[in-house]
């Protein structure tokens, strides 16, 4: 006798979608379009550690979706990293820093900033770019500061300041004038706070406040709100006019009747 095993769907991620857009694009019909993102996340190499910086507007196309959304995200008490798409960003992190946990449990070691790069990398390769998380990977670890540059489709790379995002090209400008090795937390705090502030003010996709995370060997200081470079203005008047400023021109009044409605169950019918 043969027995059909039910089919057992495989793991990951389904591109039936992809296919169906084709098949629409190729009868003339219109295909969804990608909704465009911005933000701005930047890092940088010190004298001490790893300094992180991220706005924290989230967009929806042209909409705001959140003034004040975190993209600065944990994944060891040594490592964190940047944004990229929310939602993508937010699973990737969690699930890579569950596995530099259980790494850190076995090993009874620190993890290695190079751990969580090479464990993002895998994971973004194997869908090819289809995860929209874009990621700038800093930490301290016994070999000291490190920062790496991930892209979605799983490459990196290893340098000493960097930029991603809509507003990177402004916040690269305030860079490359600006950096240079070995500096002072203050003066490196300082660099990282202009350099949002450029992609805050010369990027319709970034705004709000600027965050900033900082790593040492064996501390960590994350600044919430670190400052707020689009500040809400006061309003300078009252906009409550007496009644009667504004002229009536015509009144209408419309009678309207009341009707009830009753609802009738239907008769149930009894079977023998």
């Amino acid at each position: 006798m043969l027995v059909l095993c039910p089919e057992v769907p495989t793991p990951g991620f389904s591109f039936e979608n992809c296919k169906r857009n084709a098949l629409l694009e190729n009868k003339g019909f219109t295909v969804p379009k990608a909704t465009k993102t911005g933000t701005t996340i930047v890092g940088i190499i010190y004298k001490d550690g790893v300094i992180l910086g991220a706005d924290t507007r989230a967009t929806e196309d042209t909409t705001v979706a959140d003034k004040n959304c975190e993209k600065i995200h944990y994944l060891a008490p040594n490592i964190c990293c940047g944004a990229g798409t929310a939602a993508d960003t937010e699973m990737t992190t969690q699930m890579i820093a569950s596995q530099l946990e259980l790494h850190k449990l076995y090993t009874n070691r620190v993890c290695r900033v190079a751990t969580a790069n090479q464990l993002l990398k895998q994971y973004l390769f194997r869908y090819q770019g289809h995860i929209g998380a874009a990621l700038i990977l800093g930490g301290v670890d016994v070999d000291g500061p490190h920062l790496y540059q991930i892209y979605p489709h799983g490459s990196s790379d290893h340098l000493p300041f960097i930029t991603m995002g809509s507003g990177s090209l402004a916040a690269m400008s305030v860079f490359e004038s600006g950096w240079k090795p070995n500096l002072d937390e203050e003066a490196g705090v300082l660099l990282v706070r202009n350099a949002i502030a450029a992609g805050v003010f010369n990027d319709l996709g970034s705004g709000s406040n600027i965050d900033v995370c900082i790593i040492r060997k064996g501390s960590t200081d994350y600044r919430r709100t670190y400052d707020e470079a689009n500040k809400k203005g006061i309003r300078q008047a009252s906009y409550r006019y007496p009644r009667g400023t504004t002229r009536v021109l015509s009144t209408k009044i419309v009678d309207v009747e009341e009707v009830s409605v009753q609802r009738i169950e239907p008769e149930r019918m009894d079977t023998a």
